[in-house]
This record gives C-alpha cells, sequence and structure tokens, in this order.
C-alpha cells in the first residue's frame, strides 16, 4: 500500500491499480479524471505547493470556490505537501470570511474568479498571502500546475492538521477544527463500511464541499474505495431527479439534508424516477422526522438517517440493506461506525441505561483531536479521550440510538449551522437596537428558520423590520438571517440575567399558529 505521512494515499494505490478507471468528472465543465490522470493532477498541486510554500509544513492553504474537482485536488495535494487545507464558506460574507482567514493566517488563497470581489475584500486580511485565481480562461491555477517542478513533495504526520472545517461557536467565534490524515482515513472507512461502498459506487455531490459531508462523505471516500464522483455544482430538485434515473450514469449513493430529501419527493417529475439503482440515499446534517422518511422506505427507497458532526465524520448511520429493519426503527439514526464507539452520559455523570437520555460522547481513531487556535475549546469538548457532542440522545436495547435534541441553542436552517450568538451580534450593531434574543422554530421549507426578538430604543421610530433584515444580509450569510422579526419592550430574563428563551419560543410559536 503507498503511503504519505502513515496513512494510505488511497488515489496513488488506485492510480496504480485501476489507472483508466474514471475517479470523478464534473457536470458544469464536462471535464473527466480517470484515476491516473487525477494522481498527477494531485502530484502537480503538491509540488506547487511545496515551490509556493517551501519545505516548512503546516502552513495553511485557503481555498474559496464552489464544488469542482480542484477542491479535491488541492485538499489531497496538502496531504502530500505536508499543507493544511482550509475551504471556505462562499456563502458567507466578506467580514464573515475575514474573521476565518485571519484565524487560519493561510499563506495561499486559491479561488474561483467567481469570487473575485470576495478575495479582493480579504487581500487586507490575507498579510501578503499568494493568490491564485481559477478561470475559464487565463486560468491561473492551472497555468502554476503545468509550471510546477520536480520538488518532492513532503507528507504530513498522519497525526498533523491537514484540514481545518470552520463552524461557528455558541459565543459566536468561529471555531476550527481540526481534521488529520488519520482522522479522514478513518472517516471514509466508517462512511464506506456504513453505506456499503465499493468500486462499483457512482455518488452524485450535491452538498458543498466546504462541509464535511460534501468533502468527505459525497465525495473523499468514494475516491478511497475506488468509486467515481460525479461533481455537482449546486443542488437543483429536478436536475438531481434527472441524474439519479439516468442509467448512463448509474448513480448508486446520493446523500441529502433533510429538506433537499422534502424538495426531490415535493417535485412533480419525482413519481417518474427510477431509484432502483440506489443502494443508500443517506441524509444527515440535521433532525429529519419519520414523517419525511416513510414515504420514500415505502417506494422501496433505502433512504438512511445518520450522525455526524466536523470533528468527527460518520459517527453512526442506519444501514441501507435491510428495508424491514429500516422501517422497525424508523426515526434512529442507527449503529455506530465501525471504528467509533459512543457513550451516552447523564446529567449527573454516569453512563444511561437503555432508552434513558443522556449527553452523546464519542471515542474513535476519526475523532478530531481538537479545534485551531482554541485549547480553551477543545478542553471544553473533549474529556479523557471522549468527544462530548451537547446533543441529547438515547439508545434502545439492540443498540439503534435515536437523537432527541441539542443541549445547546444551535438551530440547523436548509442544512446550515445557526448560532443565534452570531446573529445577536449582528442584530446589536444596528443603530436603534436595544437589546436581541434570537432562536429557531419549526419551518416547513427550511426544516428551522430564525426569529428574532427585539428591543428597541425609544427614540429611534425608524426601526422597521426591512431596516432590520437588509442590515443583516449585509453582514451575514442569507440562511442566518432571522425569517421572522417580534418587537417587544423587554426580554424575559432571570434573577441572574439570562435571556429565558424557552418563554421566547413558546411566544413564537403561539405567533406562528395565529399567522
Amino acid at each position: 500500500m503507498i503511503e504519505q505521512g502513515g496513512v494510505a494515499d488511497f488515489v496513488a494505490y488506485h492510480a496504480a491499480r485501476t489507472p483508466a478507471k474514471m475517479a470523478c468528472a464534473e457536470f458544469a465543465s464536462g471535464r473527466r479524471f480517470t484515476y491516473r490522470a487525477f494522481d498527477r493532477r494531485i502530484d502537480a498541486c503538491a509540488r506547487f505547493l511545496t515551490e509556493t510554500l517551501g519545505q516548512a509544513s503546516g502552513e495553511r492553504v485557503a481555498m474559496l470556490s464552489r464544488n469542482s474537482a480542484d477542491v479535491l485536488v488541492l485538499y489531497l495535494a496538502c496531504v502530500r505537501a505536508g499543507a493544511i487545507f482550509q475551504p471556505l464558506n462562499w456563502r458567507l460574507t466578506a467580514p464573515e470570511l475575514a474573521i476565518l482567514v485571519e484565524d487560519a493566517a493561510p499563506r495561499l488563497l486559491v479561488h474561483h474568479a467567481d469570487f473575485d470581489a470576495v478575495a479582493e475584500a480579504l487581500s487586507p486580511t490575507l498579510n501578503g498571502a499568494v493568490t491564485v485565481r481559477i478561470a475559464a480562461d487565463a486560468d491561473g491555477f492551472q497555468a502554476a500546475l503545468d509550471q510546477a517542478g520536480a520538488i518532492a513533495p513532503i507528507p504530513l504526520s498522519a497525526d498533523a492538521p491537514s484540514l481545518l472545517l470552520y463552524t461557528s461557536g455558541t459565543t459566536g467565534r468561529p471555531k476550527g477544527v481540526i481534521v488529520t490524515a488519520r482522522n479522514a482515513f478513518f472517516n471514509c472507512l466508517n462512511f464506506g463500511q456504513a453505506v456499503d461502498l465499493g468500486a462499483e459506487a457512482v455518488m452524485v455531490c450535491d452538498m458543498p464541499m466546504f462541509h464535511v459531508v460534501g468533502l468527505f462523505a459525497a465525495s473523499i471516500a468514494l475516491l478511497f474505495h475506488g468509486g467515481s464522483v460525479l461533481i455537482s455544482e449546486q443542488f437543483d430538485a429536478a436536475v438531481t431527479l434527472e441524474r439519479l434515473s439516468d442509467p448512463a450514469l448509474g448513480v448508486t449513493h446520493y446523500f441529502a439534508v433533510p429538506q433537499m430529501v422534502q424538495r426531490l419527493y415535493d417535485h412533480p417529475t419525482r413519481p417518474g424516477v427510477d431509484f432502483s439503482r440506489l443502494k443508500a440515499f443517506c441524509t444527515g446534517g440535521a433532525p429529519i422526522a419519520p414523517a419525511i422518511l416513510e414515504p420514500w422506505l415505502t417506494l422501496g427507497v433505502p433512504l438512511v438517517d445518520g450522525f455526524g458532526m466536523s470533528e468527527i465524520g460518520t459517527g453512526m448511520c442506519m444501514p441501507p440493506s435491510d428495508p424491514a429493519r429500516l422501517l422497525a426503527k424508523i426515526g434512529s439514526c442507527g449503529l455506530p461506525a465501525m471504528t467509533t464507539q459512543m457513550r451516552l452520559v447523564t446529567a449527573d455523570g454516569r453512563e444511561a441505561d437503555a432508552r434513558e437520555v443522556g449527553e452523546l460522547w464519542v471515542c474513535g481513531p476519526n475523532v478530531s483531536p481538537g479545534y485551531w487556535n482554541r485549547p480553551d475549546a477543545t478542553a471544553s469538548a473533549f474529556q479523557d479521550g471522549w468527544l462530548k457532542t451537547g446533543d441529547a440522545a438515547w439508545r434502545d436495547e439492540d443498540g439503534f440510538y435515536f437523537l432527541v435534541d441539542r443541549l445547546k441553542d444551535m438551530y440547523i436552517s436548509g442544512g446550515e449551522n445557526v448560532y443565534p450568538a452570531e446573529v445577536e451580534a449582528a442584530l446589536l450593531e444596528l443603530e436603534g437596537v436595544c437589546e436581541a434574543a434570537v432562536i429557531g422554530t419549526p419551518d416547513p421549507q427550511w426544516g428551522e428558520s430564525g426569529v428574532a426578538f427585539i428591543v428597541g430604543r425609544i427614540e429611534t421610530a425608524q426601526l422597521t423590520e426591512a431596516v432590520v433584515l437588509d442590515h443583516c444580509r449585509a453582514r451575514l450569510a442569507r440562511y442566518k438571517a432571522p425569517r421572522r422579526l417580534i418587537f417587544i419592550d423587554a426580554l424575559p430574563r432571570t434573577a441572574s440575567g439570562k435571556v429565558q428563551k424557552h418563554l421566547l419560543r413558546e411566544r413564537a410559536m403561539q405567533a406562528q399558529q395565529r399567522s
């Protein structure tokens, strides 16, 4: 087995074993890469990184791009060259991205031409870092690869950081989840074993590659097992249904967040789609109701729910090959992944009994060692080698896990994590806002959406809903901006001054029922 940094270099392995097999293809450009061609492109990119960054390991490489083969190339080249990949969420605004860039301090930014303006806005934060542009014409990235010399890459240690996946903390301060080459190896192994990936597997990747699902479950895991990735720039229900039904594509696996699942089911062309080739239709990233799962299972489509995090990759999944058990255990997020151990710990620190709710703790070689530049957050989240997820769950007598609720206030809108403190901080930047509190409430389209309770200053009569929403959209990604505003005279607080958000949730639900 070919190795880089102490773990298998799976692309190099498949390039030697099945060089002519297709590794990945892009729908938008029509580009197709065999494993041999893909391996050579990764190698050229690794040489380019070594020339650009020198022999010092651990340098950060940021990328701002929609889904493309080059996202995968640059990440895998970072592993070979000893650098650390930082995929940036292109849905964020420039001020939000600047926080992530400042934290990671990359020495190289590779960006698509679509994000020229954002890259220019980030320039002061980059502190002189090299910037390379990807475009259909005058492609600086391709030119850099073509000119790369023969400098031998120096791979990272298997336990050194190779990837930073940023997720906001409950305080609104972003956290960079460290992923090592060893973590990535076992993440791919776990997902593949959970959903029966093999060399014959074909996955359409609609999920954004700045997320752990898009980068690993829907793409890198396929390359790990010698399968093929069909790369989509973005999700379109009609187009996806056509692709899943196309015998020429032969799609065997697909991954979607619950809101995408519902949009696919509700689409008028869905009844005519042939899903017979799907071995696993995976969902995760947010809670999914049995009412969404059951119609698919009744149709015979193996829709399997799972649980994962940036910190652990695939943590658990329902087994897709047993339709009867999928229906019998509907609502479960499955069994622990092959290399993953799980515990349920009660509030008083003991192991939860069967069907007793406790906090989900996770341990295994797939689990992140911690957070970039955040020893405080690392110490808080990890205990004796176990990651405390902050999620409440219970386990039945057969070992299947059922998530109950999140212990924190975070909510998920359209598959994206939203942290109220970050939205509240943006609201408080608006002149006229005295106090603000944000909660998540059920939304039929997005799963959950934000409701902002605002206490305005008496003298600011111009504080209208339009003004507030325009302010939020200028500072936050659209999915973070609240969809409803409720102006109130005062926020309910405890004696110690904490906002009583459970009372706000009750009020928001009552207002929604009346509307």
